[in-house]
């Protein structure tokens, strides 16, 4: 197979164009910056199908590996930008690229579509405008692709892992707390984790099934202590992480999403429900039976420094 990369520069997208590679495909990648790697620049967030066909030519698939910051406060109404963003990017790429005659497909959407299939009583979409435009993004975008060209939609919670400087984009926090002498304090509740390499399995996987499923992606799935206690071990500082009472939780949440509110601003996942999230069991049956441990320790590195 030929495939584009959109995001090849990113994380997820390196390991993505490693694997097709490994087994023999060929891959191009398109990025927004310049990059050792990026064969095409152009920033497919507010290209044109116009712009977009050229680029598709001659390609069987591609995917779609961009990354999405949803906590990120923006003024009132967030929904809007939302949307630019997640969906109709998605949207002209598969319009594109059912033009161009691809015929298969993967997004990098959220774990949280799956969970909403799992617990509608959640009203995850209802309170949540990135879970929404997550939702609609699948939705849409497979609308635009049409039956002859199936999308996969990969359904990803923590990804863990390096490629070259390129970390996911929530690990800086978490490792300078890990680093620090501050207290690890966490809540109950956890999630389910992967590492970028088995993303990238997965995704080869299914563009070589041309499947058009939702798949959610895990190797293993951690409370929040065992995830805070293994990140705190593989930077060298192995130290006790007590437990934060639910109701503080909720009432810390309460206050930044109320200070958030007199600022006029909003974000993806609502300060006012992701209480309900923090504290569940955001668990998925690993899809892959491999262990955390590698991709750990390449994203959270013992520089000796501790």
């Amino acid at each position: 197979m030929r495939i584009l990369v959109v995001g090849g520069s990113g994380l997820i997208g390196a390991h993505v164009v490693d694997v097709l590679r490994e087994r023999g495909h060929t891959a191009t990648t398109v990025a927004r910056t310049a990059r050792p790697g990026v064969d095409h620049l152009l920033d497919v967030e507010s290209a044109s199908i116009d712009e977009l066909r050229p680029l598709l030519a001659g390609h069987d698939g591609v995917v779609y590996a961009t990354r999405t910051d949803e906590q990120r406060p923006l003024p009132k109404p967030i929904y809007p930008a939302f949307r630019r963003d997640n969906v109709e990017p998605v949207v002209r790429l598969f319009t594109a690229a059912r033009r161009a005659g691809l015929t298969r497909g993967v997004v990098m959407g959220s774990y949280y579509t799956y969970f909403d299939r799992l617990h509608p009583q959640w009203r995850l979409a209802e309170r949540h405008t990135y879970i929404r435009c997550r939702l609609e993004q699948a939705r849409e975008g497979r609308e635009a692709a049409g039956p002859e060209l199936p999308v996969a939609v990969l359904e990803l919670p923590f990804v863990f892992g390096r490629s070259g400087d390129r970390l996911p984009n929530w690990s800086g926090p978490l490792d300078r707390w890990a680093r620090s002498r501050t207290p690890l304090v966490v809540p109950t509740g956890g999630t389910a984790a992967a590492s970028a390499r088995s993303v990238a399995d997965v995704a080869v996987d299914a563009l070589e099934q041309a499947s058009g499923a939702d798949i959610p992606v895990a190797d293993e799935n951690l409370t929040w202590n065992d995830m805070i206690a293994r990140i705190a071990e593989a930077v060298g500082r192995r130290r006790r992480v007590a437990r934060l009472p639910a109701g503080a939780a909720k009432a810390a949440l309460r206050l930044g999403g109320a200070l958030q509110a007199l600022g006029r601003k909003e974000s993806g996942v609502n300060p006012a429900y992701v209480a309900d999230l923090l504290l569940a069991d955001l668990f998925i049956e690993p899809t892959t039976g491999r262990s955390l441990d590698s991709a750990l320790r390449e994203t959270f590195p013992d520089t000796g420094a501790s």
